[in-house]
């Protein structure tokens, strides 16, 4: 889970940023690009080989699934406890300062938003957030704006990390090999040590898909004109039958 990148501290909406492309390879989330040895990230040999292919798969969904899904306001319909909880996260690239956008796995622990930074350090929009930490996050029924930073303290690391793995449904216990609601302290930190966990503290109110300029009334336009032309059949049928 952004839908328009703040600026200095302001409560920017939806249409105060320029819409480039929201997925361009140089400087969006999740990406392959980790900077480092694949031994780094808490991930088995088989899943470290599948890192690159991952990057353009998800590359591809987020641009063709996630997004469009969670700007249309239909996210009640696809963050559930089982597959796991999204939001978009808005950040500014660190070249362009263009809007970029990453659909993530999220929760909310202790009044801030916290997010896993799945390809490592050199996760793109994590080196976005280290260039400017203004951000903006859209959620499933709320839209903030922030400032993100990276979560240093041990224990509030092990606690929102723990609720995040948990929220993000059989995704995170797939891809991190835990349950989180049942491992132990050691072996959760482990199969997450080498991914930055980043905080976001709110600052503000940003634009959401239900705001104006969002664009969730065409699925609601379209269920609301689906269901007046149900009623409207269902009338007429009554209607002959009478006569």
């Amino acid at each position: 889970m952004r839908a328009t990148a703040p600026g200095e501290g302001s409560n920017a909406g939806e249409r105060a940023m320029p819409m480039k492309d929201p997925v361009a390879a140089d400087e969006t989330a999740p990406s392959g690009d980790t900077g480092g040895p694949a031994e780094s990230l808490p991930y088995g040999p088989l899943m470290a080989r599948m890192l690159p292919t991952m990057h353009r798969a998800f590359l591809t969904l987020n641009r063709r699934l996630a997004l469009p899904v969670l700007h249309a306001g239909l996210a009640p319909f696809w963050c559930l406890p089982v597959s796991g909880y999204m939001a978009i996260l808005r950040t500014r690239g660190r070249t362009s300062g263009a809007v970029r956008e990453a659909p993530l796995g999220y929760v909310i622990w202790e009044g801030a938003v916290y997010f896993w930074a799945g390809f490592g350090a050199k996760t793109r929009w994590l080196r976005n957030i280290e260039a400017d930490p203004h951000v903006e996050v859209l959620l499933p029924g709320r839209s903030i704006s922030g400032m993100a930073e990276v979560v240093t303290d041990p224990g509030e690391r092990l606690q929102a990390g723990r609720a995040l793995t948990a929220a993000m449904g059989l995704v995170g216990a797939a891809a991190l090999g835990v349950n989180a609601r049942s491992a132990s302290d050691q072996e959760l930190s482990r199969r997450t040590e080498g991914l930055p966990l980043v905080r976001v503290r709110p600052t503000g109110i940003a634009a959401g898909p239900l705001d104006p300029g969002g664009r969730a009334w065409i699925a609601y336009q379209l269920v609301a004109l689906w269901a007046s032309w149900r009623a409207l059949a269902v009338l007429i049928r009554v209607v002959r039958r009478r006569r």
